[in-house]
């Protein structure tokens, strides 16, 4: 027997097969993708890079809220980086992104299968992160930008525009073991050959630094090292406010303290970093492995002086000095 028909029952039985799609077949189609950014610092004190960040997935085709989902979780200090890994584990997410060693050490010690993009100013190799530059190996890569690799270049710099400085005192964050012992065998081989002297000054909270200057207070150094420390970066506001008011020349390790006063800094463009993690995030979810991604490490440091503050601190920025910035800011 045939049975015939209309065109009306055919889009009714249509319509009610489409209906009756198993929920299953429909979750398969391509969903977001979703990357979980562990952080020790809060939003608005790191704006500007992830600024750049979100620049950098764009620059691959992926833009937040269009077709990947950014997950932030702020740590606020690393005794909470383990638990906020394995919670950004447990959701699942495509791949951590990791702007610090601490964050980086936690994500790793959490997951050997999901990709994770760090940025660092240690040695990736000498904290454990990678097995090599070229060939990171597992499931980690991302960018060393050297800040705290620096300290010698930093103080050679501050004492040439400070010449009779003999005095140093050295802010270094004591919870961020591994970048402050860096920096500090640094620095302290750098003064030895300049026939300086150091005082370590230790601050892992913003009333901690209160309290360093406090004693930078009675003692009455010469100049200011502060090493690169993302706590130190968050509170640049509060350590240029407090430099200038007690009137210590201070050599910072990224140009964001000399745009808002700081009297020097040096090292790499760090924002321009966070860029390069975006674009090898952006690679990552396109299917490259992170084994396959080299380490990019930082080729350019910049020298930023700001002439309003060696005003402020009646400083005469040698000509030499002025001609290898690059840049001062008036």
């Amino acid at each position: 027997m045939t049975v015939s028909i209309g065109r009306r029952e055919l889009l009714a039985v249509l319509g009610g097969a489409a209906a009756a799609w198993p929920l299953a077949a429909r979750a398969q189609q391509p969903g977001m993708p979703v990357i979980g950014l562990l952080e020790t610092r809060s939003p608005d004190m790191i704006s500007d890079r992830l600024r750049r960040f979100r620049q950098g997935l764009k620059d691959t085709g992926y833009v937040e809220g269009e077709n990947v989902t950014i997950v932030y979780d702020w740590a606020e200090s690393f005794d909470r980086l383990s638990a906020l890994a394995a919670e950004l584990i447990r959701r699942p997410v495509a791949v951590i992104v990791t702007p610090t060693t601490p964050a980086a050490l936690a994500a790793k010690a959490a997951t050997t299968t999901i990709p994770i993009v760090f940025a660092t100013g240690y040695d990736p190799v000498a904290s454990g992160l990678v097995a090599s530059l070229a060939r990171p190996g597992g499931n980690l890569t991302g960018v060393n930008f050297f800040n705290n690799e620096l300290a010698g270049k930093q103080l050679e710099l501050l004492r040439e525009l400070v010449p009779g400085a003999t005095h140093v005192s050295a802010l270094i964050n004591p919870s961020n073991v591994r970048n402050a012992s860096a920096a500090l065998a640094d620095l302290e081989t750098a003064a030895r050959a300049r026939g300086m002297q150091i005082q370590v000054l230790n601050a892992s909270t913003s009333r901690e630094i209160d309290d360093a200057f406090a004693t930078l207070l009675r003692q009455r150094p010469d100049v200011l090292f502060v090493s690169g420390d993302g706590l130190f970066t968050s509170r640049r506001v509060q350590l240029v406010l407090l430099a200038t008011l007690h009137k210590v020349p201070a050599t910072f390790a990224n140009r964001e303290f000399a745009e808002i006063g700081g009297l020097m800094s040096y090292g790499a463009n760090v924002p321009d970093a966070w860029h390069q993690v975006g674009v090898y995030v952006g690679r990552i979810l396109k299917g490259t492995k992170p084994a396959d991604l080299p380490v990019v490490q930082a080729s350019k440091f910049e020298l930023v002086i700001n002439a309003q503050a060696a005003k402020i601190l009646g400083l005469t920025i040698p000509p030499t000095l002025l001609a290898r910035a690059d840049e001062v800011i008036e």
